[in-house]
């Protein structure tokens, strides 16, 4: 049986916290592709609507571009 629920899921993004709008187990890094569990999920845009694996990735997510 297949778990329909562990590929990627979609979020809405809202000021400390996240609304799953289709289920799954994780969301891709916006900085590094790289997937990151829901459950450890904790940095995030609300305005670019985007998630990051850590404060590094968020720092370069968000930093102004040059």
């Amino acid at each position: 049986m297949v778990d329909k629920d562990a590929g990627p899921a979609t979020l809405h993004y809202a000021h400390g916290e996240f609304a799953v709008l289709k289920a799954g187990r994780f969301v891709a890094c916006a900085v590094t592709g790289r997937p990151v569990p829901l459950e450890v999920l904790r940095y995030w845009s609300v305005e670019r609507q985007e998630a990051y694996a850590g404060p590094e990735e968020a720092r370069q997510g968000l930093a102004p571009a040059r």
